[in-house]
């Protein structure tokens, strides 16, 4: 309601000294201490995710969205400070092997979260980070991109293999289990779900997943650089990327 409601009575004022004041000064709660920088922190990452959560659809209704639903996401986590981007993970990499994030340390990574049964947005973003790479000549080198499946029960290694061999030749597919990849997940700040077909007699595997679409640089330490939304061009992300690999 609003300050100047006339529906509303204005509260009587106690005079300085009175017992009235006295008892209203006395039943008042204590004030709490304000909040940390990493709660508030927290609270708008949580805001952004809640809020956001209702426009991403990997299904390919709403693309225009997922750009800016990633971009709330990563620049509600820069500018709360804490968390940070990124982090450990341990994964299975598309030939079996158990790989962690320092399997990549000494170069840059372009991590994108997705699933290979994703009919668009995936193959999109993949598409754009294969011809960044290729646009980049030698200086690609310095750079592995990693694919990391949000669907570990149908992306196993085999699947992220032929998958991926569809965009550029040097990205690496990453799956694991269930805890694994939310721990990967939660470690970038990536909002994905299932979707279960409505269709009452579809396959119990006919599903799809709600996710974020955002490509995520990081150092050769493992530091978040930068980010890069959906939908933005292989000749946009070259540039940037040419500035900070050889500046």
């Amino acid at each position: 309601m609003a300050e100047n409601d006339p529906e509303k009575k204005p509260e009587p004022k106690s005079e300085p000294g009175s017992k009235a004041a006295e008892k209203s000064a006395d039943s008042a709660p204590p004030a709490k201490a304000p909040p940390t920088k990493g709660i508030r922190g927290w609270l708008l990452l949580l805001a952004v995710v809640v809020g956001a959560g209702l426009l991403i659809f990997a299904s390919g209704k709403h693309l225009k969205n997922l750009g800016q639903v990633g971009e709330k996401l990563v620049e509600a986590t820069k500018s709360a400070g804490s968390p940070t981007i990124g982090g450990r993970f341990t994964l299975t990499d598309m030939n079996g092997q158990t790989v962690t994030d320092k399997t990549y340390a000494g170069k840059y990574m372009l991590v994108y979260f997705g699933y290979t049964y994703c009919p668009d947005v995936c193959p999109t973003g993949l598409t754009e980070m294969s011809n960044t790479l290729d646009a980049l000549g030698e200086l690609a080198d310095k750079i592995q991109p990693i694919f990391i499946s949000v669907d570990p029960d149908r992306d196993t290694p085999e699947q992220l293999k032929e998958y991926t061999s569809y965009f550029h030749p040097r990205l690496i597919g990453l799956t694991g289990t269930h805890e694994q990849v939310a721990a990967a997940a939660k470690a970038y700040r990536v909002y994905y779900a299932k979707v279960a077909s409505k269709d009452a007699d579809a396959d119990p595997d006919d599903y799809t997943f709600d996710h974020s679409a955002v490509t995520y640089l990081m150092d050769p330490k493992g530091v978040f650089v930068q980010h890069f939304s959906h939908g933005t061009s292989a000749e946009n992300m070259a540039k940037r990327l040419r500035e900070i690999l050889n500046p």
